[in-house]
């Protein structure tokens, strides 16, 4: 029997029209892909070069710096001043205000929803306008407020952690879509081809911490490559970075060659896409062998920088460590860089919480924002700092007057922007005396996702993929550019 003979009886009439359906929808959404931005070629993942797609329109920014605080910071203790609550300590929050929301498990069970009113007092610091309040426990956020766009009035459709992080990072509370790092890498390409689009950066809170899942930078149905690479915070930042003993370069590269020539057989063979991520992934790894030393070694950081960044930016793993890796990251070429700050999930002693949390953030990111001003990079990077929801006015559990806890709350809650094509120096909504409904210009999640899609130089109904027989977004079918946000 000839090999074609061979090759035709080990096809079914099954994996036929499964490997065609794969072999046609990655054909599809990369030609649809090149169509929508109007590429010359797709996306180049071999190390030959930089990937600079034409896109739908100017972009204002060209890379992407997301601080997500996990476990949703409160917004009526750090950015949402509502000095009016103090006369209200302990009574009851009217049913005119609640409006039957409906509630956790962990609140559904109390019989009072006593009004707790921030501990903590707030600063009015200079903006572009009349000035905005900003806590004492983000003093050095403050010092930044020219640059930043406060979004007073975010709301989300999820109370709970898990889907709300979820919908945050892929605009569905569903899993298995693909996160916004990885349309970014599928969008935008790789600007540098020793480091990865997508890079992820972990680090570990003060309060209680909720699980974090890799599928939060997970590529979902977008080609495997698109997925974040998590730096880890101890030892080498990539497992198997170094060569082993008596390994050389040289024969790392024969290595990587063998394997490559037995995956394209068996990509011939099976037309399964995951086979070329496998090929792809293998040869990124080889050469950031030689980029990650370089990237993590601040040895070439002065002293009046590492200052900026505060007393923790030296200890791996800290969030001032890494805000200065992410400014790092984006000035050599990386598209998308996700920061997950954990501890932020206070539901009792809030106060205590509350305080090591911003002590950790407030200088690192204050420092972030103006390091990439003063180099030049602020103009054409979009800095986003969120959580996936906010928190209640009303105390969970004890309320005394040092001491209280706060709920889940998605009704509203305040984020910030910085950077390429967003406003300085503004706010956006407002919401009522009680922090707990919006009152004037609401911004939900696909609106934002619309927006930084814009600003980044796309259409957000035009990036799409195929799936399963459905063109999927990463706005799904919603969302709207918000030209309140815009410079």
């Amino acid at each position: 029997m000839d090999p074609l003979e061979e090759r035709t009886h080990e096809w079914t009439r099954r994996r036929f029209f499964g490997a065609c359906a794969g072999t046609l929808s990655g054909f599809l959404g990369t030609t649809a892909l090149s169509s929508v931005l109007g590429a010359t070629e797709p996306p180049r993942a071999d190390g030959a070069g930089p990937y600079i797609p034409q896109l739908h329109h100017r972009p204002r920014a060209k890379r992407v710096i997301y601080m997500h605080m996990e476990g949703a910071p409160s917004q009526i203790d750090l950015f949402d001043h509502k000095p009016g609550l103090r006369q209200r300590f302990d009574q009851e929050l009217p049913d005119s205000i609640r409006q039957g929301q409906r509630l956790t498990g962990m609140t559904s069970g109390q019989s009072r929803f006593p009004v707790a009113p921030s501990l903590f007092h707030f600063s009015r610091y200079e903006n572009n306008a009349d000035g905005i309040w900003i806590s004492d426990l983000m003093r050095h956020t403050g010092s930044v407020a020219k640059e930043l766009c406060f979004v007073h009035s975010m709301h989300t459709e999820a109370i709970n952690h898990e889907p709300g992080i979820t919908f945050f990072q892929t605009g569905s509370q569903q899993p298995g879509r693909a996160s916004f790092g990885s349309w970014m890498s599928y969008g935008l390409g790789n600007a540098n081809a020793n480091l990865p689009a997508f890079v992820v950066l972990i680090s570990q809170g003060f309060g209680n911490m909720q699980a974090l899942s890799s599928r939060f930078w997970g590529s979902g149905f977008l080609p495997g490559e698109h997925q974040g690479c998590k730096l880890r915070s101890s030892g080498d930042p990539v497992l198997y970075l170094e060569d082993a003993p008596g390994v050389t370069r040289g024969d790392r590269r024969k290595m990587l060659d063998l394997v490559a020539d037995l995956n394209e057989r068996e990509f011939a063979r099976s037309f399964d896409p995951a086979v070329r991520t496998r090929i792809a992934q293998a040869e990124m790894a080889y050469r950031m062998q030689m980029s990650v030393p370089d990237l993590v070694d601040i040895s070439d950081e002065d002293e009046a920088t590492l200052e900026m960044y505060g007393p923790n930016v030296r200890t791996p793993g800290s969030f001032a460590s890494n805000c200065l890796l992410a400014r790092r990251l984006s000035e050599r070429g990386v598209r998308f860089v996700q920061l997950y700050m954990r501890g932020w999930d206070a539901h009792g002693n809030l106060p205590s919480e509350i305080r090591a949390q911003s002590e950790a953030v407030d200088q690192p990111q204050a420092a972030l924002v103006a390091d990439l001003a003063r180099r030049g990079l602020l103009d054409d990077t979009l800095v986003i700092w969120a959580g996936e929801f906010g928190r209640t006015v009303y105390s969970q559990g004890t309320l005394t007057e040092t001491n209280y806890g706060r709920d889940h709350h998605p009704r509203c809650f305040t984020i910030w922007l910085a950077g390429g094509g967003i406003a300085p120096g503004i706010t956006v909504g407002k919401t009522d005396d009680f922090s707990y409904n919006i009152v004037d210009t609401p911004v939900d999640v696909h609106d934002l996702h619309a927006t930084l899609l814009h600003v980044l130089g796309i259409d957000h109904e035009r990036l799409s993929f195929r799936h399963e027989g459905r063109d999927h977004r990463l706005t799904d079918v919603f969302g709207r550019v918000r030209p309140e946000l815009l410079a």
